[in-house]
């Protein structure tokens, strides 16, 4: 194709409305979820757990990867399109039918044969993802965070106001099921109505091969991703029960709030934007370490004001009922901390094309999680389990993700020379607010005092990197040229 005199609207602008969109949703879900949990109580809440691990099991492979291959497409990715619709809508297709069938035999493996129904309603999802896969990845591809941001936003809130009127009505678990399941529909016709090619079927047999030679390893990788991703939840309720489920799952979610409001955005951005550099290393490489910089400087003093004040957060945030999780949480922050850089290093070497290196750090990473999470759980409860998958992330497959980036050309020492300030940063706001913890009775003043001081070092920190961030505002911001395929 001809060079387009088009300019994209660059990764800065994706991550910014990227992360209006998140922090908006998280906040929102962060509100509803509190309501919930409250009107629910841990043993309904760890039926609906039970569920959502069935319904990210399914997910974590259900379009066979092919999608990925829209946003680092060098060409026209409407010569693709068609064929990966295809692919996505059959593959889901029989995935939901699957797990439909499976449902009885997961919800007894879990300890809660009574989730069977609440799992089959919400496992619906799978196969609307399996038709919006294309869109939403062109979506992407295009930095159009913008429209995300309407798709997304439609999705949290049908889904949150339908659950909670349908709680109050007496639905129980099914409640959260069922508005779930609302919220896909809609954002589902939403995604297709903003796609920016039109929705097509097609099998282009010179295409069909590539596009699985690519994905099917990314499919596998998934399940392996998930595996690792899950472990921890699919073992706390086939060891521990599921009501202990509901206690990890709300420390687990605490744990990753922070990471995840600029971690999702910047992982939407990220392949796109490294992706348009892959012509040249040495950009790439610098906006590698940008990213990681930035990321650290706004994430580690809130993800360790969290587990400096565990106790206080979750009691006043979630009421007495809630107050075992906290026992979990300050594990999981560190869990949280280290996992955010993997999926980081996980994109990048994705965009190298290095997908099978990322399957054997997972696989080889599992080996080790599994028997470490259930000799936790069967130790230490729910604390034990936690402390397992912190060690486990930290020690072992963060590690083999640094390991692998150096061997493929990134230099790691100028990104660790960026880190020491905001890991020291981080360690004095969890310390201050753990002094703050055990010295305010109040659980509000506490909360409001160590906030304070996470708050005030992330914006220093951020000040600090304003030169890495002016480097990620122009990417993607130069003409591009569509190379002929």
């Amino acid at each position: 194709m001809a060079a387009s005199g088009n300019r994209k609207s660059g990764a800065s602008n994706a991550f910014a409305w990227g992360l209006l969109n998140t922090v908006i949703s998280r906040l929102g879900t962060l509100g509803i979820g509190i309501v919930l949990a409250r009107l629910l109580g841990p043993e309904s809440f760890g039926t609906f757990a039970v569920a959502m691990v069935a319904l990210m099991a399914v997910l974590s492979f259900n379009e066979l990867g092919v999608s990925l291959a829209i946003v680092r497409w060098p060409g026209d990715p409407a010569k693709i399109t068609p064929t990966v619709n295809t692919i996505s809508v059959a593959g889901s297709t029989l995935f939901c039918a699957a797990a439909i069938a499976a449902a009885p035999a997961f919800t007894s493996a879990m300890g809660d044969p009574g989730a069977t129904d609440v799992v089959r309603v919400l496992i619906l999802s799978v196969f609307i993802n399996g038709v919006v896969a294309s869109p939403a990845a062109l979506l992407q591809r295009d930095f159009r965070e913008k429209e995300r941001l309407g798709i997304d936003q439609a999705n949290v809130w049908i889904g949150a106001v339908l659950s909670v009127a349908l709680v109050l009505a007496g639905m129980g678990a099914m409640a959260l099921a069922v508005g779930r399941l609302a919220g896909s529909l809609v954002s589902g016709a939403m995604f297709l109505a903003a796609s920016p090619l039109p929705y097509r079927f097609g099998l282009d047999r010179t295409q069909l091969g590539p596009l699985l030679r690519f994905g099917l390893p990314l499919a596998g990788t998934s399940i392996i991703f998930f595996a690792v991703g899950y472990a921890d939840q699919l073992t706390a309720g086939a060891v521990l029960g599921s009501t202990v489920l509901a206690f990890y799952v709300m420390a687990f979610n605490l744990s990753n709030w922070p990471v995840s409001i600029l971690a999702q955005p910047l992982r939407r951005v990220a392949p796109a934007a490294l992706s348009s550099l892959q012509g040249d290393r040495e950009k790439m490489n610098s906006a590698m370490g940008s990213i990681v910089a930035v990321l650290a400087a706004a994430t580690l003093p809130v993800i360790l004001f969290l587990a400096g004040a565990a106790v206080p957060l979750v009691g006043f945030v979630y009421g007495k009922a809630w107050v075992a999780a906290a026992a979990a949480l300050s594990w999981l922050v560190i869990a949280a901390m280290c996992k955010v850089f993997c999926d980081l290093s996980y994109d990048y070497l994705v965009v190298l094309g290095r997908s099978g290196t990322v399957f054997a750090i997972q696989a080889g990473s599992l080996l080790v999680l599994v028997p470490a999470l259930v000799a936790g759980a069967s130790w230490g409860g729910l604390e034990g389990l936690a402390a397992a998958q912190a060690a486990v992330t930290g020690c072992v497959v963060l590690p083999l993700y640094l390991w692998k980036l150096r061997r493929h050309g990134l230099a790691l020492r100028g990104i660790a020379k960026g880190l020491i300030l905001p890991v020291a940063a981080g360690l004095a706001t969890g310390a201050a607010a753990r002094v703050l913890a055990l010295a305010v009775p109040n659980h509000f003043v506490a909360l409001c005092a160590a906030g304070t001081v996470a708050a005030l070092a992330t914006t220093g920190l951020l000040y600090l990197q304003r030169d890495k961030v002016r480097e990620l505002r122009s990417i993607g911001k130069q003409p591009t040229v569509e190379a002929t395929v």
